[in-house]
């Protein structure tokens, strides 16, 4: 029951506070993938630990012997012991639904998000196809349009889309700035990163942290890319891209080189480059590694001292149930 209540509170915690502490934060747009990494480990850290509380509920402690038969005797007089009451079937039974509510659930919006972006993306492929004409030297579909835009369409079948106002608008060297943005996103499988993000946020939708977690993802893939392109292309190249495919308009399942914060992007492009410091990396890095293993070292914890010792005696079975409890 305890550490039913303290992954709990963790959880709550950490879906609450972390998204007041972290949104917006500067640190992040120095190192992009680095916040990338630490808000997906928070989101998985959350998930984890609402899972293991209902799981503590559900499976009471079971004290471990070195011999098998005692070990399973001692699993099935501690399930008897703790249904028997009906304090103890409550919870076990508010354990089970919290688990696997959790775990249905995410399951569910995952394969459901999975589902549904493979058939846009097919669907739109197969439209690239008929309309677009590729460019195979530069390993781009060129697509007929006014509007100057950039957008890579992920997957196995990978596209990268570059309409002929872009064309128009961008020189040799910031169109290599825009192919090298969107081939970060096409390598680092941004799509998958983003696709996670946001089944959280429909699964939760009323959880901060899963919301929060989104929008900064979102916002993060984007200057990772484009610290890709300014180090290939340079910075003030790469800011000029940007602002001449800025306004343009991409698929919902397509990951574009403009969008919504390009302004931000650029404006971050322009100003001196200040990278993290080595110390601050090692501590973000550190956070994300403790936050994924707080609810497993919460769990283990007493799984680990119960190895210590032979927790099945001889004696009558009323006996070893008062023991373990």
């Amino acid at each position: 029951m305890i550490v039913a209540a303290v992954l709990f509170t963790y959880a709550i915690l950490l879906s609450t506070l972390t998204p007041r502490l972290l949104r917006g934060a500067h640190w992040t747009e120095r190192a992009p993938r680095l916040g990338i990494v630490v808000w997906q480990a928070l989101g998985v850290s959350a998930l984890t630990a609402a899972a293991l509380a209902g799981l503590a509920l559900t499976v009471p402690t079971v004290r471990v012997s070195a011999d098998l038969a005692e070990l399973l005797q001692a699993c099935v007089m501690a399930l008897t012991a703790q249904y028997a009451s009906p304090g103890g079937a409550a919870a076990g039974a508010a354990g089970a639904v919290l688990t696997l509510a959790v775990l249905g659930r995410t399951a569910w919006c995952v394969g459901h998000s999975a589902v549904r972006i493979r058939r846009a993306r097919r669907e739109h492929r197969e439209v690239l196809d008929m309309v677009g004409r590729p460019d195979t030297t530069r390993g781009i579909v060129v697509l007929d349009h006014e509007e100057p835009a950039a957008y890579c369409l992920p997957g196995r079948h990978r596209r990268t889309v570059i309409t002929t106002g872009a064309l128009r608008v961008l020189d040799d060297d910031q169109l290599e700035a825009v192919l090298t943005h969107e081939r970060t996103h096409q390598a680092e499988r941004h799509d998958a990163v983003l696709a996670w993000a946001q089944a959280l946020t429909h699964a939760f939708p009323r959880v901060p942290l899963f919301r929060t977690a989104e929008a900064e993802i979102a916002r993060l893939v984007e200057m990772r890319a484009d610290d890709m392109a300014a180090a290939r292309s340079g910075r003030l190249t790469t800011a000029a891209a940007l602002l001449a495919v800025a306004g343009g308009r991409a698929p919902a399942v397509a990951l574009a080189a403009g969008g919504s914060t390009a302004s931000r992007r650029v404006r971050r492009l322009i100003e001196p480059c200040r990278p993290l410091s080595r110390l601050r990396i090692v501590a973000g890095s550190l956070t994300a590694a403790v936050a994924l293993a707080v609810p497993l070292l919460v769990v283990g914890g007493p799984a680990a001292a119960a190895t210590q010792s032979n927790y099945c005696p001889n004696g009558t079975p009323a006996d070893q149930v008062t023991m373990m409890r």
